[in-house]
Parts: C-alpha cells; structure tokens; sequence
C-alpha cells in the first residue's frame, strides 16, 4: 500500500511538473494579432493600392481571419519562394498566399482545406505568335519560381526537350510580367485571375490570353506549422464556414468577379 501510495505521488508531482503546451491557436488570441503571410504581387489576389496599403482578397481573408479569433491581423508581405520559410521562422502564423496543397510541401507544412482553386491560362504578347499551350515547346518562357504553374510547366519544357525553349524562374510575379513586357520572355503560365489583371492594367501594353494550360484544378490552402492540429482544425471550420455564410463568394465578387470557384473534389469531399 505504501508502495501504491508512492507512485501515485510521484505521478501527481510529475503532471505538476510538466506544464500544459499552449499550441499555435491559444498563442494568436494571447497575442491579440495574427501575423498572416500574404503575397502582394499578385493582383487581385494580394497587392497594394494607390497609399500604398495592401488590398486584395487574401488581404481580406486574414482581415476575416483575424475578426473570427477575436485578434488584429497583421499583413506580413511574403514573396512566393518565401511562404513556407516565414512560417518555419515564426515570422508569421498563417499563410494566406494561394498556396497549392502539394504533398511534397506537406511534408513540411500543414495545410487547411483548400480556400481558393484556380485555373491556369497561356499568357503572352501580341506578335509573339503564340496561340496555344502547345506554341510554348519552342519559346523563351518563365514563371514565378516555387509555384504550382511554375513547376509545372518547368516540368513540360524538360519532357518536350527542345533545344530552342528554355524556361526561367522569377522570384515574383512582378518580375514575371516585366519580363515579358521587356521580350526577354515570350509568354506565361498564371492563374486566369492574374492574367486578366495584367491584361486589363495600365501597366503593361499588348498582354493577351491565348489558351487554357492543361493543368489540373490548382487547390490552395492556408498553411501553418504542420504539428499545429489546432489551429489547423480551426482553420478548417473557418473556410467552411466563410463559404455556408456566403463571404467567400462576397469577396471574390468584390475582387474578382464572375462565377466563384468550386472548392470541393468529386469523389473525394464535398
């Protein structure tokens, strides 16, 4: 019996001993802000207005993000390439950057049910010649290095070998579109929301969509450190709820427009 009294004494002492962890979510609402990793060069996705200020769905979408947990957001400007290292270096919390939910980075990385899907067009100028996916096997062409079309259609020009086409990554989309617009590139892979942008700006002269690329559906997640369930969790219950509430069709009117894309996968969720 004093043996037994022992033990279950030591094991008190040691649940007094080891303090309870507060994971990632109860850390945000302590803090009283979410750092939200967002990239603004990715109009209308992410970007700046004319006061410099940053604006754009993803902008909204941690705003939301930020009202639901009770706390202020904070819009950390992340470069593409740059998404994933900002979360592991703690300097942000969540990444609310279109990030496309592949396994490979899933081993790094936690991620949400996707947020946003996009589809992905052939972007180029006029006088380049170019009027389908398949024109782009001889050409000079680039996309913004780690993401989803860029990798894909790295992976193309390497299949289709020809000795006249190269690719080239950029570290940002901004990058990307002056490339083009100055001829050092002949044509683009980007979501159809960008390439509209583009097309529409003031920025850039005889910018044209010519072709749907051939990729499948690009699903886009939050992220956050994959150990953090919690929060994940909590993200997970966020997107749904912004679609049952009707906000992520407000804001893709207000910063997109046209019919809102569908985040489900037939056969897998709905």
């Amino acid at each position: 019996m004093q043996i037994l009294k022992a033990l279950a004494a030591g094991a008190a002492l040691a649940l007094v001993a080891i303090p309870a962890k507060a994971d990632k979510l109860d850390d945000i609402i302590a803090s009283g802000t979410l750092r939200c990793a967002v990239t603004l060069d990715f109009p209308p996705i992410g970007m700046r207005d004319a006061n410099n200020e940053p604006v754009g769905f993803d902008v909204d979408y941690c705003r939301d993000l930020a009202k639901a947990l009770g706390v202020e957001a904070e819009i950390v400007e992340t470069p593409f390439p740059d998404r994933i290292p900002a979360l592991i270096s703690g300097r942000a919390d969540v990444g609310v950057a279109s990030t496309s939910d592949t396994l490979e980075r899933a081993k790094t990385i936690g991620f949400s049910i996707p947020y946003v899907a996009y589809n992905m067009v052939v972007l180029t100028k006029e006088g380049t010649g170019i009027s389908s996916y398949e024109d782009l096997k001889n050409r000079r062409v680039g996309s913004t290095s780690s993401t989803f079309e860029a990798l894909a259609l790295e992976a193309d020009m390497k299949k289709w070998a020809d000795p006249k086409g190269s690719f080239q990554a950029y570290q940002n989309q901004a990058d990307v579109f002056l490339a083009l617009d100055q001829g050092h590139i002949e044509a683009t892979v980007v979501t159809s929301t960008v390439a509209a942008d583009a097309v529409k700006s003031a920025n850039y002269s005889g910018f044209k969509i010519v072709d749907e690329a051939p990729y499948e559906t690009d699903y886009t997640s939050l992220i956050t450190l994959r150990e953090e369930y919690g929060l994940i969790n909590y993200l997970n219950l966020f997107v749904n709820r912004q679609v049952r509430s009707g906000r992520y069709a407000e804001l893709w009117g207000k910063w997109v427009g046209g019919p809102v894309p569908d985040l489900t996968v037939p056969g897998v969720y709905r």
